[in-house]
């Protein structure tokens, strides 16, 4: 038993996991990230996990989507081994006497990346058996799918090393020079491993055993016998192939990224996180096998040059706001400017203008001697979870009200994917009144809002974006650079038909006309946390509570009117796609969005200062309080939220000491839960500046179904987290709320 024990651990698989634990823990991290992902540890409620076990290409998983991520991993499998090959070859010099020592290799250095595969599909099968209620059969050809993309290439690969790796049969027995990692160069950190340690074996990791190709354990057998020039040249050309191997994928890689506009090539987006550990598994062999024990300090200096070298003005590539001039003068952003924006005049300009809006709306909806009730609509963020929940109420509650609904509502504000989708369905509803869109309660329309917007995204990451996008569009007469903020807005485009294919301007006529509700998009200003308010209409009076005008010294203007600070820079062409997706911009999943102005700014998602629109519906009721007064009969503020303020409370206990030095952070994590208790706060202003009796507030939730699932926060969703969204409108909660909303219209 002993001696079998000792044969396991001594054998080549073990020895090379042992290895990894002691000199390549860089490497191992990749690993330990992507079993986090996959295992819902990390990322768990923004999705990463259904991209493993439910990956999706062309709107749908089954067998290509699975084929695909057989074949990312399949390239993620070999970049791991020819880096370990890379750095840790000179360990194991019988190698160089094997036939096909580089298969070998592999093949023993297998146990992570087998135990990773098997666990994938292991939790494939149970989220398709336990959420998604398929057939043996699907879930079959799922795995089918995946092996056999795994194995397709692998055998490409292997074809490739068949024809250029040559084992010490073949060698030719005289070579003039020496391997890279064998010969005394001075790279800082080498190994020096020479010739004379090869011969007496200094370098050699003890191994009893390796697997052969037939999966049987072979003897391993002494290279002291062998001319030492042979072994050194069976390790320089398997190194130089798989180095080649490595920059064709690179290359590869950039190619992907350059055909993203493409259908075919937005492969899912798990297969692209596959692709970016690939890289990082090359990048960090690299840097370990030319620095060795200097690497991380190499990583850190890289690090910093990087930085340094992007802060430069040619290389460093910044997202902008398509639509807008970035050649001309750029706009002055300072207190003094946005003081001078907030006047009195421009604010009374802008009431008046808002004003004339209201007064039109009360004309198409009020009804002879009586006054009608006002409709302030707000969505919560949530990636397509938050979009489709919005598409989802907004036809239901339109349908089950005739369409009051909407008719009664004035002004739509709110977050990230909620917005999307919201605005979404009142484009649908300007082409209804257009004649363009007869049924905008269609089902098709919540399949083209739920359709995925991560995969091309990711795709953009890993093969555009990491390597400095070059390529560039042009959009009314400026140029842009094509990053992933474009292909967001491209895929968008195309998910909902191209509806949005239209400037901020253009929505500015219908508003003006009532004909559909004024919307707010509000994203964050990065530099100092003002919101930026985008509208087509002019929104001074939007930039500061009321009483700012007559106190300016104690009350801050708190909001920035995009319109007006960017007049010049031609702000009226923002591309609609490019404010939806500043409403909606993720940090790292999305880029920031840098304006034109002195000091450069940038814009983030606006639900770091208000995930729910409240503070611009609070804002624009306090304005229009007397307005509201004299000609509604009262508010109805309706609330659709993305997820239930019902949650379990998170212990503090057992946390640990460095836990525990952790926790005083922990509320900088609760920040939607603070603007919830800060919202509450802003509907007892209401009650007091409107009067208890003007104002109704009903919420439509979001809650997940009965067998504990909820679809993620995320801009890809399976089909289950859909139905689950869709079904939540049939709650009694819910319903209930509808059945009030009409109520009070009627």
């Amino acid at each position: 038993m002993r001696k079998k024990l000792n044969d396991i651990f001594y054998s080549f698989p073990v020895q090379l996991l042992l290895l990894h634990l002691r000199s390549n823990l860089l490497l191992l991290f990749v690993w330990l990230l992507l079993t986090l992902f996959l295992t819902g540890n990390l990322g768990e409620s923004y999705g990463l996990q259904l991209l493993f076990v439910a990956p999706e290409y062309l709107g749908n998983v089954g067998f290509w989507s699975f084929f695909i991520l057989g074949l990312a991993y399949g390239g993620l499998y070999i970049s791991w081994n020819v880096t370990c090959y890379l750095l840790n070859a000179h360990h194991f010099p019988f190698l160089a006497s094997l036939e096909k020592p580089f298969t070998k290799f592999c093949l023993n250095n297998s146990l992570l990346p087998l135990a990773f595969a098997l666990l994938l599909m292991l939790l494939h099968v149970r989220f398709e058996n336990h959420f998604m209620y398929s057939t043996f059969g699907n879930v079959l050809v799922n795995c089918a799918g995946f092996l056999v993309g795994s194995v397709v290439l692998l055998l490409i690969t292997s074809v490739y090393f068949q024809f250029l790796n040559k084992d010490i049969q073949n060698y030719p027995k005289r070579r003039s020079s020496l391997p890279p990692n064998l010969a005394r160069e001075l790279n800082p950190g080498n190994r020096k491993v020479s010739i004379e340690d090869i011969k007496s074996e200094k370098t050699k990791w003890r191994v009893d055993t390796y697997l052969s190709l037939t999966l049987r354990p072979r003897l391993v057998r002494s290279v002291a016998h062998y001319d030492i020039r042979l072994l050194l040249g069976v390790f320089k050309q398997n190194h130089i192939n798989a180095l080649v191997m490595q920059l064709l994928s690179f290359f590869l890689l950039i190619l992907l990224g350059m055909l993203v506009e493409y259908p075919a090539f937005r492969i899912p987006a798990a297969a692209s996180i596959f692709l970016i550990c690939s890289l990082l598994c090359a990048f960090v062999g690299a840097v370990s096998y030319w620095f060795s024990r200097w690497r991380l300090t190499v990583l850190l200096l890289f690090a910093i040059a990087v930085n340094f070298i992007t802060s430069k003005e040619y290389f460093n590539h910044k997202n902008k706001a398509y639509g807008l001039d970035y050649e001309i003068e750029k706009a002055e952003y300072s207190h003094a400017r946005l003081k001078e924006i907030c006047s009195l005049a421009n604010i009374t300009e802008d009431y008046k203008n808002t004003e004339a809006i209201l007064n039109n709306w009360k004309k198409r909806v009020a009804k002879p001697g009586k006054k009608p009730k006002m409709v302030v609509y707000c969505v919560t963020g949530g990636g397509l979870k938050a979009a489709v929940w919005a598409v989802q109420v907004l036809q239901h509650t339109d349908k089950f009200t005739d369409g009051a609904f909407t008719r009664h509502t004035t002004l739509m504000a709110g977050a990230s994917g909620g917005m999307i989708g919201t605005a979404y369905y009142r484009e649908l509803l300007l082409r209804k009144k257009q004649g363009l869109q007869p049924d905008i309660y269609a089902g098709r329309h919540i399949d083209n809002i739920s359709k995925d917007l991560l995969n091309s995204v990711a795709v953009s990451i890993a093969g555009n974006d990491l390597f400095m996008p070059f390529l560039t569009f042009e959009t009314n007469g400026h140029s842009y650079v094509k990053d992933r903020g474009y292909i967001f807005e491209k895929q968008l485009n195309e998910n909902t038909e191209n509806v949005f294919g239209k400037n901020l301007c253009d929505y500015g006529t219908p508003e003006q006309n009532a004909e559909i509700p004024m919307m707010y998009f509000t994203p964050s200003v990065v530099n100092d946390g003002r919101r930026m308010v985008i509208s087509p209409q002019g929104v001074s009076f939007m930039m500061a509570p009321p009483a700012a005008l007559k106190n300016p010294d104690a009350i801050d203007i708190d909001a920035v009117d995009f319109g007006r600070l960017f007049a010049e820079q031609d702000s009226k062409n923002l591309r609609f796609t490019t404010a939806l997706r500043a409403n909606a911009t993720f940090p790292y999943i999305l880029p920031n969005v840098f304006l034109p102005t002195d000091p450069q700014i940038e814009m983030v998602d606006a639900g770091f200062r208000d995930n729910f629109g409240l503070k611009s519906a609070v804002r624009f009721l306090h304005v229009y309080k007397d307005w509201i007064r004299e000609n509604t009969d009262g508010i109805v503020l309706v609330q659709v939220n993305g997820n239930d303020r019902d949650t379990d409370i998170t212990p503090s206990n057992n946390t640990g000491v460095f836990g525990s030095l952790l926790s005083p952070l922990g509320i900088a994590g609760q920040v939607i839960n603070l603007q919830s208790y800060e919202n509450d706060n802003n509907f007892g202003l209401l009650y007091d500046v409107l009067g208890e009796e003007n104002i109704d507030i009903v919420q439509l939730t979001y809650r997940p179904g009965s067998d504990n699932f909820e679809a993620p926060i995320s801009f890809h969703l399976t089909e289950r987290g859909r139905n689950d969204i869709l079904d939540a409108i049939y709650q009694e909660k819910n319903q209930a709320a509808m059945r009030r909303i009409k109520e009070l219209l009627e």
